[in-house]
Order: structure tokens, then sequence, then C-alpha cells
């Protein structure tokens, strides 16, 4: 299968995308909440299994252990937000986040990584710090200065701070010196490919698992026993990070792990940005393609059978008409066909129409 450019529409295509260096870089409801919808009135349910009467019976309180708060801080006191800045498009940023951009005393992010406009609506006094050349250590003093003068850090970074976001560590200097901290999570660069693409990453009977990973052999050190090959061996879907400049390698870890050549992969280059760029390909032509783009930084890389282009040969249990659960009884013929045949049974898919049909 060779390898198909897919065109973009980035939503900020007038505004020119910063500099880039070189290197690659909703919380448990309080216990007010979860009283005040304990005692809400509860939707009509179906009959329900005796295993399920049973565990609604048990005296959770002995041995569910606590909601975690949600995170709170006195007004005036100093404290560091983390916060998720999302692939590259502004709009893409969480409402909370932009929130706390819009507030924050001191701005930190980078502009090799993050679009100028995340934070260009900052109030007039704000302080904005690009950390792109800058070290941890020179975080240490504006850190300290927002817990002594009571002041807001918005510290910003690309993608969900969770995954390779180089967050642990600055919560350990938050740690050392005393100031309060929470993170705000961001949309990541997988989910915002296979959103570009229009794909479901979790297909029934498919993938029921996402492992996110990057490749081994560069310049920060992997974990003993985590190598893109044996992750390859699950046959499930995966997002691999920072390995477009060893795209040839990659590309042989994935084989030799287990998947096949003409499993489907998706590339992202720049997701969401102007500049963006997304291709279709499968797995022999992966370092083909992106060669070819001279892709070597910036992209992530998606593979695994549910990324196929095309109709799927099953189909979710959650809405199908036979499957029963906690708002919905099922329907007793649908059900017996559910039980019989699967979704690949019952799926047919000569009754979906045809989306390009216009008749």
């Amino acid at each position: 299968m060779s390898p198909t450019p897919t065109p973009s529409t980035p939503e900020s295509s007038d505004d020119p995308m910063p500099a880039r260096d070189t290197a690659s870089s909703a919380g448990t409801p309080s216990s007010t909440e979860a009283n005040s919808r304990s005692t809400a009135p509860q939707a009509a349910r179906p009959t329900q299994h005796a295993s399920e009467q049973a565990l609604e019976d048990l005296d959770h309180s002995l041995i569910d252990p606590a909601p975690i708060p949600a995170t709170s801080f006195a007004e005036g006191q100093g404290r560091v937000v983390f916060v998720g800045a999302g692939p590259g498009a502004p709009d893409l940023v969480s409402v909370r986040g932009a929130r706390v951009i819009e507030t924050a005393d001191i701005i930190i992010w980078a502009s090799s990584l993050v679009h100028p406009d995340m934070v260009a609506r900052h109030k007039p006094d704000a302080e904005l710090i690009d950390s792109a050349a800058i070290p941890l250590e020179d975080l240490e003093p504006l850190y300290t200065r927002a817990r002594d003068e009571g002041l807001l850090v918005a510290r910003v970074h690309t993608g969900d701070p969770s995954i390779y976001g180089a967050t642990a560590e600055q919560r350990d200097l938050c740690r050392r010196i005393g100031i309060g901290f929470e993170t705000i999570p961001g949309i990541s660069a997988f989910s915002a490919a296979a959103a570009r693409m229009d794909v479901e990453i979790t297909v029934p009977e498919v993938s029921q698992s996402l492992i996110l990973t990057r490749l081994e052999g560069g310049r920060t050190p992997m974990p003993d026993g985590e190598t893109v090959a044996s992750f390859a061996a699950h046959g499930a879907t995966m997002a691999v990070y920072l390995s477009a400049a060893r795209n040839k390698a990659l590309q042989q870890a994935l084989l030799e792990g287990g998947y096949a050549p003409e499993t489907p992969c998706i590339i992202g280059y720049a997701v969401t940005w102007p500049e963006e760029m997304m291709f279709r390909c499968d797995l022999a032509h992966l370092s083909e393609t992106m060669r070819n783009h001279k892709l070597w930084k910036h992209a992530v890389v998606l593979v695994g059978p549910a990324l196929a282009d095309g109709p799927i040969e099953t189909r979710s249990h959650l809405y199908h008409p036979g499957f029963r659960h906690e708002y919905r009884a099922a329907d007793a013929d649908a059900h017996a066909d559910l039980t019989t045949h699967g979704t690949r049974g019952v799926y047919d898919q000569s009754t979906t129409p045809d989306p390009k049909d216009n008749s």
C-alpha cells in the first residue's frame, strides 16, 4: 500500500509557527459532590442481576477509600499550575487551562513547542518567560518568588503534561521549596492525530489497548525490558513519540515485534499546527514515507490493525440493542443474536448507508 498524504485544514492557517528547537523534549469528585449525587433521584433502571443488587447493598464506607478532595488554594496563596496546552491549535486548550493562563501573574512557556496565541490573552501586567533555552534550575527563583509573593504561575506545557512532559522534576522542586501545585490535562498528539484522521484507536475485537512509547536507543535511556519490539508483540494499537529521526530503526523494530508489513500506520507531523501534514501508509512503507517528506521531528506515529481505513467488521456492545446495562434493558431477540453470533454476526455492513450516496 503506497503512502497517501491526507490534506489538512488547520484551524490557525494564518498564524506563523514559532521556530522550534531540535531537541524533542478531572479530578475525583469531592465528598460534598458525592453525597449530593447519592441522594439525588436515580434514573429508571432495568431489572438488576442478583450480583449487582448485592454490590449495592454493601456498606461501601467500610471498603472504599475516601475520595480525594478537589485541589483548593487559599486566596493569595502562591501556586504553580501545569497547563496542558494540547497539540498546537490554541483553541484546543481546555476552558480551565485558558482561564489560568488569562489570570496568571507569571506565564512560563516554551516558544519552540507552544503556539504563541496560546499565551496571547494574558493580563497586561503578566510576566512571560520563554523556557525554551533555560534549564530547570532557572525556574527555581521564579517559583520561590511566586511562593513568597502569593503569585499564580501558569507553567504551559505542550500536549498533556503527564506524557513526556518533564513535569515530575518540577513537582519535586515545588515540594522542596514549599509551593502548591496542580495539573490541568491537555490533548496529546496521539489523540489529536486520531481525530484528524477520523479513526478510533480501540475497535472492538481488533484492539482494546493503546501503548504509548518511544524508540529505545536515543538520548533518553529506556528502562530495561521496554522496547518497541516487545510492545509490538501485543498487536495492540501503538503511539510512538520522539522517534521520527530514527524512522528506519522504528520500522524494523515494529516488524520484528510481530506487526505484519501491511499493518496500517498514521503519521502526524505538527498536528493541528498551520503546517500540519498527515499521512496514511502501511508499515512496509513507514520509513520511506517519513524520509520522503523529511519528517525528522515533531511527529507521532500510530500503528495497529484498528487504524484500517474503511468500514469496521464489528461494533461496540454498548449501543447494541441486545446489550443490557444499568440504564437500558436488552431487546430479547437482539440479545439472543448477540449471544449466539457476537457483533460480527449481527452487524450487517450491507445495511449501512454510504455517506457519499446522496440519492
